[in-house]
C-alpha cells in the first residue's frame, strides 16, 4: 500500500514540475521572431564595422609609428582603436577596465619599458565607455544622475577644487620661473608647471567619481552583481598566485631583488630589481627589507589591493548563494592573508585583519557560527599550511610592524601631519591642487605628505577639506539608507559587506587609499552598485510574486483536473 501512494504521488510531482517548464516557456509569434532575427543581424553587421574600423585604425596608425618607435607605434596604434570600441561597446569596456586594473603596472613596466602613455591605458577603456553610456542615457532619457542627493556636496567638492586650481595654480603659473638666487632670497616664484599639475590633481581627486554613475547602469540584474564580486575574486586568485610565485623567485635566488645593492639602495624600491611582474621593488632579506609590488606598479598600490580585496573576497565568501563560490571565496581571503605577510607591507599586514573582523562584526556574520566556523577554521589552516614553509618571515614582519609603531605610533604621526599642513597654509584656497600629489611630480615638485586628510588641508585649504568630507559623508549615509531598503537577503549581505568597506575607507586617515589604484576605482565603483542594488531588489520581488503567482495557478488547475477526474471516475461507478 505505501509504495502504492508513493507510485502514485510521483506522476503528479512531475506533472506540476513540467507544467511549470511549460509556463516558464514563452512561445514566439512569428513577428517577435523577425525581430529577434532583425536585431541579431544588425549586432553582427556593427561588430563587423567596428572590428573593420579599428583594424583599419591600427594599420594606417599604428604601423608607420612602429617603425619608428615600436612602444609609441604600438600605445598610439592600439590605443585609437580601444577607444573607439570601447565607446561602441561600453559595458564591455568597463568590464575590461575592471580586469586590465590589476595587471596595468605589470603591462606597463614588464612588456612596454615603462612607457608612460600605458599609465593612461586603463583610462582608454573607461572614458569612452562612461560618454558613450551618458549620450544613450539621454537618448532613452534615463537619468545621468542616479543619486540627487549626492549632487549638493558633489558641486561644493568641485567648487573648491576648481577655485584652488584656477586661482592658486594659476597665480603660480604666472610667476616668473624659479632660479638659485630667488630661492635663497625666498622671492616668489614657479617650479615646474602648476596648471598642469592642477589638472592632474583634480583629476586623480574627482577622476572616478562619474564609475557610480557606469556601475548603476553596468549592474543590471542580481546576475551582473554576482558576476561582478565573482570576477573580481578571480582577479584576486589569479593577483595572489603571482604575487607569492614572485615572492619565492625572489627568495630562491632566480631574481636577485636589491639583495647586491649597497648603502641607501638597499633600501629603496628599484625598477631595475623588477621580478616576472609589477614594477619596482625591494628585496634586501639581509636588512629585512622586502617590499613587493605584486601585480602593480609599486608596493604602495599592491598594498591597497590586498587591502581592497580582504572586503572583496569575505563578501563572496560569507554571501554568495553558490558553495562552490564560496569555497573559492576562502581560497581568496587565504591568499591575501598570505600576501599581506609576505609582501612586506606594514599597512597590509595590519589593515587586512582589521577590515575582516570590522565586517565580521558589523555584517552580523560572527554572530552566524554554522558559516563563520568552518570557513574561519578553513582560513587559519590554509594560512597556516601556506606559511609554514617559511615561519621566520611571519616574526620578521611582525617585529617590523612594532618597531614601526613604537617609534612612530600612527596617531602621532597624523597629528604631526596635520600640524605641519597647518603652518604652511598661505590662504584660503591652500598651496594648490596637486602639490602634494605624487602623481604630479611629472610637471614639478611636490610635497611628501603621507597622510590623506592633511594632504587634502595643505593642497586645498580647510574649506577644500570640509567639502571633500562633506562629499564622503553623503556618500556613507545615502549608501547606508539604500541598503537598509532592501528586502532580499543576498542583496542586502552583498550591500552590507561592500557598505562596510565605503564606510571605512571615507574615513581612513593614513597615506591617501582614494588617490591610489585600485582602491580609488573600487570604492566609487561599489557606491553606485549599492545604490542600484534597491532596483535590483524590486525586480527580486516581483519575480518572486509572479512564480508565486504562476506555483498558485498550477496548482489551482492542478485540483481542477483532480476534481474533474474524480467526477467521471463517479460517473462510471453510478454507469
Amino acid at each position: 500500500m505505501l509504495k502504492g501512494k508513493k507510485k502514485n504521488k510521483q506522476p503528479a510531482k512531475s506533472k506540476r514540475q513540467s507544467g511549470q517548464q511549460q509556463a516558464a516557456q514563452t512561445t514566439l509569434s512569428k513577428k517577435e521572431e523577425a525581430a529577434l532575427k532583425r536585431t541579431a543581424k544588425k549586432q553582427r553587421q556593427k561588430l563587423i564595422q567596428v572590428s573593420a574600423v579599428a583594424i583599419t585604425c591600427f594599420v594606417c596608425l599604428g604601423l608607420p609609428l612602429v617603425a619608428i618607435d615600436p612602444k609609441i607605434g604600438a600605445a598610439l596604434g592600439a590605443g585609437v582603436p580601444v577607444m573607439y570600441v570601447s565607446y561602441m561597446y561600453p559595458r564591455t569596456a568597463l568590464w575590461l577596465f575592471l580586469i586590465y586594473m590589476p595587471f596595468g603596472g605589470t603591462v606597463l613596466y614588464q612588456f612596454m619599458g615603462g612607457n608612460a602613455l600605458f599609465n593612461l591605458a586603463k583610462d582608454g577603456f573607461f572614458l569612452p565607455a562612461c560618454l558613450a553610456l551618458m549620450l544613450e542615457c539621454q537618448r532613452k532619457k534615463k537619468p545621468i544622475i542616479v543619486s540627487k542627493k549626492l549632487v549638493g556636496t558633489l558641486i561644493f567638492l568641485l567648487v573648491c577644487a576648481l577655485l584652488t586650481m584656477l586661482v592658486v595654480n594659476g597665480m603660480q603659473q604666472l610667476l616668473p620661473e624659479c632660479t638659485r638666487a630667488m630661492k635663497q632670497a625666498k622671492i616668489p616664484c614657479s617650479e615646474g608647471i602648476p596648471i598642469a599639475q592642477g589638472i592632474l590633481g583634480l583629476k586623480v581627486l574627482v577622476g572616478y567619481v562619474p564609475l557610480i554613475f557606469c556601475a548603476y547602469y553596468l549592474i543590471e540584474t542580481k546576475k551582473h552583481l554576482l558576476w561582478l564580486a565573482r570576477l573580481h575574486l578571480i582577479l584576486a586568485l589569479i593577483c595572489c598566485s603571482l604575487g607569492i610565485y614572485q615572492y619565492v623567485l625572489l627568495d630562491s635566488g632566480v631574481c636577485e631583488g636589491t639583495r647586491n645593492a649597497t648603502g641607501v639602495d638597499l633600501f629603496k624600491a628599484s625598477l631595475d630589481a623588477k621580478c616576472f611582474i609589477g614594477g619596482s621593488l625591494t628585496f634586501s632579506p639581509s636588512q629585512n627589507q622586502i617590499r613587493l609590488p605584486g601585480t602593480f606598479a609599486s608596493p604602495w598600490h599592491w598594498a591597497w589591493f590586498l587591502i581592497a580585496n580582504g572586503a572583496l573576497t569575505f563578501t563572496v565568501a560569507f554571501n554568495d548563494p553558490a558553495v562552490l563560490w564560496r569555497l573559492a571565496g576562502l581560497a581568496g581571503m587565504a591568499l591575501v592573508f598570505v600576501n599581506s605577510f609576505i609582501s612586506g607591507q606594514r599597512i597590509a599586514l595590519a589593515l587586512v585583519p582589521v577590515v575582516t573582523v570590522i565586517l565580521l562584526v558589523m555584517t552580523g556574520q560572527l554572530a552566524n557560527l554554522k558559516r563563520f566556523l568552518p570557513i574561519g577554521i578553513g582560513l587559519a589552516l590554509v594560512a597556516t599550511i601556506a606559511l609554514s614553509t617559511n615561519p621566520e618571515i611571519i616574526q620578521e614582519r611582525v617585529d617590523s610592524f612594532r618597531s614601526r609603531a613604537e617609534a612612530s605610533p600612527p596617531h602621532a604621526f597624523i597629528q604631526e601631519q596635520f600640524t605641519w599642513a597647518v603652518k604652511e597654509q598661505r590662504g584660503v584656497l591652500g598651496r594648490g591642487l596637486g602639490r602634494a600629489t605624487n602623481s604630479t611630480r611629472v610637471f614639478g615638485p611636490t610635497a611628501l605628505v603621507e597622510t590623506f586628510h592633511p594632504k587634502l588641508l595643505y593642497e586645498m585649504g580647510w574649506m577644500g577639506l570640509i567639502a571633500f568630507l562633506a562629499f564622503t559623508t553623503q556618500v556613507t549615509l545615502v549608501t547606508f539608507k539604500s541598503n537598509r531598503k532592501l528586502k532580499t537577503k543576498v542583496l542586502r549581505d552583498f550591500g552590507a559587506s561592500y557598505w562596510v568597506f565605503i564606510m571605512i575607507i571615507s574615513y581612513f586617515p593614513y597615506w591617501y587609499p582614494l588617490d591610489t589604484d585600485p582602491v580609488a576605482v573600487y570604492y566609487w565603483l561599489l557606491v553606485g552598485v549599492i545604490l542600484k542594488l534597491p532596483e535590483l531588489d524590486k525586480q527580486e520581488q516581483e519575480q518572486a510574486k509572479l512564480a508565486q503567482e504562476q506555483e498558485a495557478e498550477l496548482l489551482r488547475q492542478e485540483q481542477a483536473r483532480r476534481r474533474r477526474a474524480l467526477g467521471l471516475e463517479v460517473k462510471d461507478e453510478v454507469a
